[in-house]
């Protein structure tokens, strides 16, 4: 297939099929990461017995994955920029797949541990690179709305299926194959990559590469990942998490000087004089903060409190996967055109919260369709409605030199969202709930409780992406359809903008 000069796809019927088959392939590599985030959870208990892992160990399965997923991200998408997505894509791949099927065989705690350490880097190397490949098959809003609807479909309701799919894997066979069905996914999606998503050059590496910028930033949320996966443990305010949260802010501030210095940073500074960039990754930060926040917090109610099992539990999630489909895919995509990003952002953060305050508010012998439903609908529809315009907004201003890192970008804020807000509102709840139980509480009524504080601080967070949204991001029409006359224009300046 021939591509332009910043990799799109020719006009024609057939290179039409091939780039929205290409869509499916990304989408794929997009939910195996998705779900690796979250199918462990169900798989604990199993995998903790089995392998003898002592509590305090435990939840290294899910760190070791979250810290290099979360710190090698924007390095990734950098070397998308400089080699080419295409290559890293398939790289990341083919180390996702291989590391999924180390964790499979895994025979001792240390084997699985260091396992999923190459598992996260490997999904971190794929998801650094799908928004760059992605906005460049899809240069049109109005199919590039489209396929940031079902990649954002994939994205937000991969967690839940998650969690089914562990209950099922784990109960029906054994916790090995949560990660051995990687396996032939993982295998297909790397055929058909390779022959689908169009290649091109990257920039290169003659101006050579800022290797102790990312070292720096590497090392930085790293460790900022560390510090808060770990805080729950330690306590927000001791002494360890606050020396390592210092360290990582100190290396951080060490990148921020070198990149403002170099010619040829691994972040280019200018990035952020968008205030589009600026404000939609301070959003994918709090969002998802109460999007992973009802994952995990529902996930626990609907166990500890209602008594339903881990299948039954990913089953009550569906109608809220049902709705952010039906939204992300279809209903927010044509809002987006006729309206523009911003405007279909905005009412999606409105329903989220809404959504959140209801759960906030669930009883201890609650009725699913009473109690739970409503507010899964709602989320679900908020969910959808707006995670495709955060996207959006985070890519729009992106220079086709610049897709991969501004995907990283896009990517890393969504990762030290979910982390920081599982982390903070694990801990929060637990301490309600501990406070409840001195206080002569029953178990079940502590823990709701605390889920009840969660609940709060996770729509308090989503009301605060809705005031930075409205303040910060500009209404330039981003998302929007353009009209013939505007086409023509935006055409002429492609080989400025590349959109």
């Amino acid at each position: 297939m021939t591509t332009t000069s910043i990799g799109r796809p020719a006009r024609g019927e057939a290179s039409d099929r091939r780039r929205w088959l290409a869509l499916v392939v990304l989408c794929t590599g997009q939910l195996m990461i998705v779900l690796d985030a979250t199918v462990v959870n169900v798989a604990l208990p199993t995998i903790q017995h089995d392998l003898h892992f002592p509590q305090s160990s435990l939840a290294w399965v899910i760190n070791a994955y979250l810290i290099t997923f979360g710190g090698l991200l924007l390095l990734a998408g950098r070397l998308g920029d400089l080699i080419g997505p295409k290559k890293i894509f398939i790289t990341g791949l083919s180390v996702f797949t291989a590391a999924s099927a180390f964790c499979g065989f895994a025979q001792s705690q240390s084997e699985l541990i260091v396992a999923r350490f190459i598992q996260g880097a490997g999904a971190a190397i794929v998801a650094a690179t799908i928004l760059g490949i992605l906005v460049t098959l899809f240069p049109e809003p109005g199919d590039k709305a489209k396929a940031m609807g079902v990649y954002a479909f994939v994205a937000s309701a991969g967690g839940s299926i998650g969690l089914l799919a562990g209950g099922v894997l784990t109960q029906a066979i054994s916790w090995h194959w949560i990660f051995f069905i990687n396996l032939p996914i993982g295998i297909a999606t790397l055929v058909f990559g390779t022959a689908l998503i169009p290649g091109h050059e990257g920039t290169g590496t003659h101006d050579g590469v800022d290797v102790l910028g990312a070292v720096l930033v590497t090392s930085a949320v790293m460790l900022l990942v560390y510090a808060i996966v770990k805080a729950s443990d330690y306590g927000w305010g001791s002494v360890r998490t606050i020396a390592v949260g210092l360290g990582a802010l100190a290396l951080l501030g060490g990148f921020v000087a070198l990149e403002a210095n170099l010619k040829h940073p691994l972040v280019p500074l200018r990035m952020f004089r968008s205030r589009n960039l600026t404000g939609a990754t301070l959003v994918r930060v709090l969002f998802p903060i109460g999007m992973f926040g009802q994952f995990f917090l529902g996930a626990l109610y609907l166990q500890h409190v209602l008594g339903y099992s881990a299948i039954t539990t990913g089953l009550a999630f569906m109608p809220m996967n049902l709705a952010v489909g039906i939204f992300s895919l279809t209903v927010a995509a044509r809002i987006m055109t006729r309206v523009g990003a911003k405007a279909t952002l905005l009412p999606g953060l409105a329903l989220i919260a809404g959504g959140l305050a209801l759960f906030s508010r669930v009883p201890v012998h609650g009725h699913f369709l009473s109690d739970v439903l409503p507010g899964m609908i709602l989320f679900g529809i908020g969910a959808g409605l707006a995670f495709t315009p955060s996207i959006a907004l985070a890519m729009a201003d992106a220079a086709p030199a610049d897709t991969g890192l501004a995907s990283g970008l896009a990517n890393v804020s969504l990762q030290m969202g979910a982390a920081i807000g599982i982390a903070v509102l694990a801990s929060i709840s637990t301490s309600r709930t501990r406070d409840l139980v001195a206080g002569g509480s029953r178990r079940a009524a502590a823990l709701a409780g605390g889920y009840h504080v969660g609940y709060l601080i996770a729509a308090g967070c989503i009301v605060g992406a809705f005031v930075i949204a409205t303040v910060v991001l500009k209404d330039n029409g981003v998302g929007k359809a353009q009209t013939t006359e505007q086409r023509t224009i935006l055409h002429m300046g492609e080989g400025e903008t590349g959109f």
